[in-house]
């Protein structure tokens, strides 16, 4: 192989050296091209020779002429057409010759001219003979260089045919080494194909002593363990796939793979099982720390590829334990949870629609703190937005401070504490026990069952026995928030529960909504005890209770809420008209239900939209009831007046004028009446507000609607009287200028 190598290289130094002559070719033909440059100028001045001889034979041409004259015998001068018409065609030629034509003009002698333009010839032709011969020895040179020129393109020749012959032999030699090296190529190619196969075959079967010695020795916490564990997998694996075969290196090594194998399983088994027993120790912040478990996640791989009765001790050995840590866990922190709840909380009395005596009733019992939440929501709305992620109540903690909660912080803190470990533990099962979809759900109910269906049992058992409609909406809501953080991590292990949960308190909240429906209903105004024109408490009670559930309700509005919310209102607003209807002036129901429902307004108006249903529905009440009341408040100082312009207003749609005449007394009286009195009137009806109404800033609104009101009827009443009947009248210069009112009534206007 070496000396065909050697012979190779010689060949391409061969083939270097015929190179550079090639290129010594190339610059010959170089030279060569200049002397074909020289040789064509030399022909040209052969071809100037030749010329220059022509012209030596023009010179001597007469005298040949004389002699064949004088040898030529009779001429035949016969007529010859041909002759006659080339001798024509010659002399016109010469006539249009420049210098002919100038002779002829000039009568110069042609004869003599000839010899003129002979002169001139000689001349040339002397100088051209001399020019040649000055040339004559550089032209002899040349000849001497296109001789030399010859020999060295016979030379070139020659070499290119010798390379010519060389270039077939190197050709045929390199064809030969061509086919050589593709027959290596495929011998090279099936040696490395075999190589690759048995060196995979061995790699993969050959059991390290280094393997070996830390699969027995070295503890499993160590990364070397984890990374040999990681190969010897591998290696069996390998060997399964290579059983079929029965190969010696497969039996070889199979005695040897397989106690390993036991010596792994068995320390992996060991290990697994003591972190397992771990987490039975008191848990710190009441978190179970299994996430440790994760950087061994090869080992459950590990134990389920080759030792499934293994894998599924480990796996049962952990839903087992932890199932009971659970469960243990979420048991103790609920029963000292419960402890910290408020001791006052809202019974099957305490409804909207019963009577607020000193014994029971809605503000006057000091002795019972919490008892004013109940129709109110209070500060207990943030545990649906900024506390409902926050950190769980640790009980120890809150008892040590003495601080009480109620039942939907308790309901939060526990929740959040069983979302926050239901999260982490199924993805901890779907991660470590490699599993998903339905296997995932049924692994981490084994886990978790116990303990969920412990805070079913509790939460049926508070249920049963709650009357806190509030605090059942903010559970609701609570969930309806979890369940939204639950599918953000991607965690639907859940969903079950939170819908059982539902189905327990969405029917607990409409039965005591029901509750207090039916109170309101079934109460007697008569049996409310003494009553006056102040909000009540039960309307207060109602718009407490609703501004409540309306703002909570926003974020996730449910259709059965607003359906309850109107059932509600409805009675409310009946309530309302039969204790309106138990004072016995017009006036005085008026000053109540404007009381009542601009009371509800304001309550509702701080948390509900502007254009919630039941803001809406009270605008409208609240309108019509203050129209209607500035009505009843100007009639007794103003009432004339008022009738008249009605009646005279109608009668002069209709046109009945004679009825109007028989009116004129009355304009007189009504005039002065009204320029005598207004302005006392204005002050009394001023006064009167302010004591009727509880909110100044609702009386000065309903004092500004009255004076307006009032502008507007005296405005009519003058036009009125501007008609015919009454225009003549002298009583119309007493009337008082409407801007004197105006200027009265913006003494009225509120500064706010």
């Amino acid at each position: 192989m070496s000396s065909e190598m050697f012979l190779i290289e010689a060949q391409v130094s061969e083939m270097f050296l015929i190179e550079a002559q090639v290129s010594e070719m190339f610059l010959i033909e170089a030279q060569v091209s200049e002397m074909f440059l020289i040789e064509a100028q030399v022909s040209e001045m052969f071809l100037i020779e030749a010329q220059v001889s022509e012209m030596f034979l023009i010179e001597a041409q007469p005298g040949e002429n004389e002699m064949v004259d004088d040898t030529l015998g009779p001429l035949d001068l016969s007529p010859n057409d041909s002759i006659l018409d080339e001798v024509d065609v010659h002399i016109q030629a010469n006539l249009g010759d420049s210098l002919v034509q100038e002779a002829l003009k000039t009568g110069v002698d042609l004869r003599q001219y000839s010899k003129q333009v002979e002169a001139e010839l000689q001349q040339i032709e002397h100088a051209s003979i001399r020019d040649y011969i000055k040339e004559s020895q550089n032209i002899a040179s040349l000849h001497h260089q296109i001789g030399a020129c010859d020999t060295i393109l016979q030379r070139m020749e020659e070499m290119l045919t010798t390379f010519q012959s060389d270039l077939q032999s190197i050709s045929a030699e390199i064809q030969s080494l061509q086919e050589e090296s593709l027959a290596m190529n495929v011998k090279l190619r099936n040696r490395q194909a075999v190589r690759g196969e048995l060196s995979q075959l061995v790699d993969e079967l050959a059991v390290p002593e280094h393997m070996v010695t830390v699969i027995l020795d070295v503890p499993v916490t160590a990364q070397t363990f984890m990374e040999q564990l990681q190969e010897l997998n591998n290696k069996i694996n390998f060997a399964k796939e290579q059983a079929f075969r029965d190969t010696l290196a497969c039996r070889d090594v199979q005695d040897v793979l397989l106690k390993l194998k036991l010596k792994a399983i068995s320390k992996i088994r060991e290990f697994v099982l003591q972190k397992i027993y771990s987490f039975r120790k008191p848990m710190t912040n009441y978190q179970v720390a299994q996430n440790t478990l994760l950087k061994f996640r090869f080992f459950f791989e590990f134990l389920l590829t080759n030792e499934r009765q293994v894998a599924k001790e480990v796996r049962d050995e952990y839903v087992e334990t932890m199932s009971k840590i659970y469960c243990s866990y979420f048991k103790s922190y609920t029963s000292r949870l419960m402890k910290l709840q408020f001791e006052d909380v809202a019974n099957k009395d305490d409804l909207m629609g019963v009577e607020d005596t000193a014994k029971k009733g809605f503000f006057s019992m000091p002795s019972l703190k919490n008892r004013d939440t109940i129709f109110t929501v209070g500060n207990r709305g943030a545990v649906i937005s900024a506390d409902l992620e926050g950190p769980i109540i640790v009980p120890h903690a809150a008892q040590k401070n003495d601080i009480k909660h109620s039942f939907e912080s308790l309901f939060r803190s526990q929740h959040y504490a069983l979302l926050d470990n239901c999260c982490r533990e199924f993805l901890f099962l779907c991660d470590f026990f490699m599993v998903s979809g339905n296997p995932a759900f049924d692994l981490f109910n084994s886990v978790l069952g116990r303990s969920l269906n412990m805070f079913l049992k509790h939460m049926e058992a508070y249920v049963a026995a709650c009357y806190d409609s509030i605090a059942i909406f903010l559970c609701i809501h609570i969930i309806l928030r979890f369940q939204t953080i639950m599918t953000r991590r991607s965690v639907p292990a859940l969903d079950r529960y939170w819908d059982h949960l539902l189905q327990l308190l969405w029917p607990r909240f409409a039965y005591i909504l029901q509750l207090n429906i039916e109170s309101i209903h079934t109460t007697e105004p008569q049996k409310l005890g003494s009553i006056d024109t102040h909000p009540h408490y039960i309307t207060r009670r109602y718009a407490e209770f609703s501004s409540a559930i309306v703002s909570i309700n926003q974020t996730f509005p449910k259709d059965r809420v607003h359906n309850l919310l109107g059932q509600l209102q409805v009675e409310v607003e009946n309530f309302i008209l039969l204790m309106a209807a138990e004072f016995s002036s017009r006036k005085e129901q008026l000053v109540f239900l404007i009381n009542n429902y601009d009371m509800m307004l304001i309550v509702l108006m701080e948390r509900a939209a502007e254009d919630s249903k039941e803001v809406e529905g009270f605008q409208q009440l609240l309108n019509a009831r203050t129209q209607e009341f500035v009505e009843e408040l100007l009639a007794p100082p103003f009432g004339g007046m008022v009738a008249f312009v009605k009646d005279t207003e109608s009668h002069l749609e209709k046109g009945q004028l004679d009825k109007l005449r028989q009116s004129e007394s009355q304009v007189v009286a009504l005039v002065r009446g009204f320029a005598a009195t207004w302005k006392q009137a204005i002050e009394a009806i001023s006064e009167d507000v302010m004591r009727s109404f509880t909110n100044f800033k609702n009386g000065t609104g309903i004092i500004q609607a009255a004076l307006t009101q009032l502008i507007q009827y005296y405005h009519r009443f003058q036009k009125v009287l501007a008609q015919p009947p009454f225009k003549a009248l002298p009583i119309r210069g007493e009337l008082i200028n409407i801007h004197h009112l105006m200027v009265e009534v913006k003494k009225h206007r509120p500064n706010f």
